[in-house]
């Protein structure tokens, strides 16, 4: 049997594919970062090494590993060990502070923790609930990993894995709370990679500057690892550092961030980097707005998809901007076998064209949170039929050709006077000011109104905040109109550039 084979089978598993890959191909590189390159022999040979040593440390099918650094092959290699053993990687948010992390890893209930000096670095001075220590940068965060695995050559037992066998536990954002692990299974990661498959290859270079612990990277690092392509990471991102890799080393794909794709288009000398080797670039985890992506399409060769979803599955949504140019201020039709509805704030299903919650169901939906049955309950639905669905937490509107436009977070819509104030329309003017760099709109308690809206905005020049103030509400109706604006020299954001909305109200003081 060969890889592609293999991929067109109804079910397998990620370890199995890159042995396929190893063998078919045994000197193309797999995966670089900026010390290490690694060829697919070298890689599926470290994998058996780290796998195996697990198997020695009694570690069972079912078992987890915590997982926590920067962007690495070593990283790459753990994680596809694990999976090799039989166990679930456990993908730690390594920007959170040290009591999350700390938290994080003892949800996993893992025995191994590999790190690498920058999270020992944030775990200083907090408890680890796992017994061994790994460093994958051979640092003094642990045992080296060069001297803790097995020798070269050597095999793990051979693990049968299952459709529902765990795949992964990824951490939510933290933008709604504390962070919930999401377990994901085999059969939904092989979705992922059979659906990503046709838009990668044996010759895709895919440069990946997003972390490998968010859902945002998963959704180009799997389709690229399991088609037999090339992943190259960066540890840390930065935009002209971001051009010069994608240049140097000819990139056929990138999934990138909005934030990302504001500060590279927002280089004076973008156009000077050669890019003509891309065939396709991503987007997902934050709102994209529509003069941005214009402006990509205009500039930047190849095709541009926007994804919209959860890390924990419901229904993805899918805009092939190059194809769509009309539809760029929606996030695209629902993918295949995919299917979404809107309901109200009763859980009525609405008409099309109505305005509520989007839900949504398909074969790629998570097993459930870690260890929170009832926080997984809270996101189910389920239509007349009795079918389950998810709830996305995001209001929206689904028009006459499937097309969604995306209002707020259902969390963030503000009730100001007995009137809906979706922030999006609001930021939407904001941004389109040419004096605005970029704008977030949040709800702030009003004795008069019961809440308020208030934008908090990234200016050219902080003195015109009042001015834009004046002219946004000129544009507004009554009951929208800001009662403050806020300047900022950044706002707060997320790993993977989400909005951290929830810090911004909590700061916010009137004057």
């Amino acid at each position: 049997m060969s890889s592609q084979e293999l991929l067109g089978q109804d079910f397998a598993d990620l370890p199995a594919l890159v042995r396929y890959h190893a063998i078919e191909r045994p000197d193309a590189i797999a995966a670089a970062d900026p010390d290490t390159r690694l060829t697919w022999a070298q890689l599926d040979r470290l994998i058996d090494r780290i796998a195996a040593r697990l198997q020695a440390d009694n570690f069972q099918p079912s078992d987890r590993t915590a997982i926590a650094g920067l962007n690495s092959v070593q990283q790459i290699a753990v994680i596809l060990a694990t999976l090799r053993a039989g166990g679930v990687a456990g993908l730690i948010t390594n920007s959170a502070t040290g009591e999350q992390m700390s938290a994080m890893i003892a949800d996993t209930g893992a025995r191994h923790l590999f790190l690498d000096a920058a999270a020992a670095a944030s775990l200083a001075g907090h408890p680890i609930a796992a017994n061994d220590l790994i460093s994958m940068d051979d640092s003094a965060a642990g045992t080296p990993l060069s001297t803790w695995m097995l020798p070269d050559g050597s095999q793990p037992i051979p693990i049968t894995i299952q459709p529902n066998d765990g795949f992964n536990i990824i951490y939510s954002s933290g933008t709604t709370g504390t962070p919930k692990g999401i377990i994901h299974s085999h059969a939904m990661r092989w979705q992922h990679i059979q659906r990503g498959v046709p838009a990668y290859g044996p010759h895709a270079v895919t440069i990946l500057s997003t972390p490998l612990y968010s859902n945002t990277t998963m959704a180009s690092f799997l389709p690229t690892l399991g088609s037999g392509g090339q992943v190259v990471l960066m540890k840390k991102f930065d935009a002209r550092g971001f051009l010069e890799l994608a240049s140097r080393e000819r990139a056929t794909n990138t999934m990138l961030v909005p934030v990302q794709y504001r500060r590279i288009m927002a280089l004076d000398d973008f156009d000077q980097y050669d890019l003509s080797s891309f065939i396709m670039k991503y987007c997902t985890s934050a709102p994209f707005a529509a003069a941005l992506k214009q402006d990509v399409l205009n500039r930047w060769p190849g095709g541009l998809v926007e994804i919209y979803g959860m890390t924990e599955g419901g229904a993805s949504f899918i805009l092939e901007a190059h194809k769509y140019p009309h539809k760029l201020h929606t996030v695209g039709q629902p993918a295949p076998g995919h299917i979404a509805k809107v309901i109200d704030e009763d859980g009525h299903e609405l008409p099309q064209g109505e305005i509520g919650e989007i839900v949504g169901r398909s074969n790629t939906m998570m097993t459930g949170y870690n260890n929170r049955p009832d926080a997984t309950k809270a996101m189910h639905w389920h239509d007349a039929q009795g079918n389950l669905y998810y709830r996305h937490g995001d209001i929206g509107r689904i028009d006459e050709d499937g097309f969604l436009t995306l209002m707020d977070r259902a969390k963030d819509m503000i009730i100001s006077g007995g009137f809906n104030i979706y922030p999006s329309d609001i930021e939407a003017l904001l941004t389109a000011d040419p004096r605005v760099v970029e704008a977030a709109v949040v709800g702030v308690p009003s004795d008069e109104w019961g809440e308020t809206p208030v934008a908090f905005v990234v200016l050219h020049d902080q003195a015109q905040a009042e001015s834009i103030k004046a002219d946004i509400n000129a544009k507004l109706g009554k009951t929208q109109r800001l009662s403050a604006i806020q300047s900022m020299a950044e706002l707060p954001r997320s790993p993977i550039g989400k909005i951290l909305k929830r810090e911004l109200r909590d700061q916010y003081q009137p004057a």
